[in-house]
């Protein structure tokens, strides 16, 4: 049955009793979450969205080049236009070897980010596997992975991928990203390892043990899910350093061979930045937007899942 008076949000008490009205509070059953906060703060700010835009651009360029431009990448380059600018179907003027930059530039995109994502890839998922088992299990196992991973830590992983890089005998995507991410691992695992010591001592994965869930078991289902977030975060600004790591190989002559770069554009162009500096140029600002689109997503990704740095905004 209706009451009129909770109908209008006072509670009135029985009239034999002295009393005020007290308004009813409403609470909001809408469920609540880490990744749901993150939502909420994040798509409130504009710089989130034009960030966004511009990964979803630069993936959509790798996937669909020839959506952007028609000069497939084995056309060969015509050296009497060396170095010309722009003309009709080709708007941003050749290259040295007379290729056109507007094109190499377009599917320069694919492989920058094919090389970052699976740079990322493997850096993310051998850091996951190092600081999980180490921070779970604990013990000697620690003390092992955790001096493993030092040792990786001391290692400047772009001067061990120009090592690697100098001595294989190919030097394709895969090999790349392998050289990167194969020595870009140690800080995603101690972040990772920290995050499992922490999760490890909640209530919900003491309660899964009492049970008698496995170890193992309790690690995948109950502690990685919960310490995945600032995983997340580290792998999305990784995925900017990878794609800086792939143009400074092959800028330095260490990386792709025969396949276009941003990195190697930019190191043919260098010779002549006088007479035709937007050859230069134009390499080097999607390179520039690219890792400026990443690195501000990871860093706004970041600030929204740390709700301390939410409270202090």
């Amino acid at each position: 049955m209706s009451r009129p008076d909770l109908d209008r949000g006072h509670y009135v008490a029985p009239a034999d009793t002295m009393s005020v009205p007290v308004d009813v509070v409403r609470i909001d059953a809408k469920p609540s979450n880490l990744w749901l906060d993150a939502w909420r703060d994040l798509r409130r700010r504009p710089l989130f969205w034009i960030s966004a835009a511009f990964v979803l651009l630069v993936i959509i360029v790798a996937l669909a080049p020839t959506l952007f431009t028609q000069v497939a990448p084995a056309d060969g380059c015509v050296l009497v236009k060396s170095n010309k600018g722009p003309e009709a179907g080709h708007p941003l003027g050749f290259t040295r070897q007379g290729c056109d930059v507007y094109a190499r530039t377009i599917w320069g995109t694919r492989t920058s980010l094919i090389v970052g994502v699976l740079a990322t890839l493997i850096s993310t998922i051998v850091g996951i596997v190092m600081g999980a088992l180490a921070g779970f299990y604990g013990g000697w196992l620690d003390s092992v992975l955790s001096r493993v991973g030092d040792i990786f830590f001391t290692i400047p992983y772009i001067i061990a991928a120009i090592v690697v890089m100098s001595v294989l005998p190919q030097r394709n995507e895969i090999v790349l990203a392998f050289a990167i991410g194969g020595f870009a691992w140690a800080s995603t695992a101690r972040i990772m390892r920290a995050e499992v010591l922490r999760v490890k001592q909640a209530d919900f994965v003491m309660g899964a043990e009492s049970i008698g869930m496995s170890k193992f078991k309790t690690l995948l289902v109950h502690v990685l899910p919960n310490a995945m977030a600032p995983v997340i975060v580290v792998a999305t600004l990784s995925l900017a350093g990878a794609i800086v790591a792939e143009a400074t190989l092959s800028f330095l002559g260490v990386g792709l061979s025969g396949t276009m770069s941003w990195g190697l554009d930019i190191s043919q162009a260098q010779t002549n930045i006088r007479t035709a500096p937007m050859a230069l140029f134009w390499p080097s600002l999607a390179l520039t937007i690219t890792v400026l689109a990443f690195v501000t997503l990871g860093e706004l990704l970041r600030d929204a899942v740390d709700p301390k740095a939410r409270a202090q905004r």
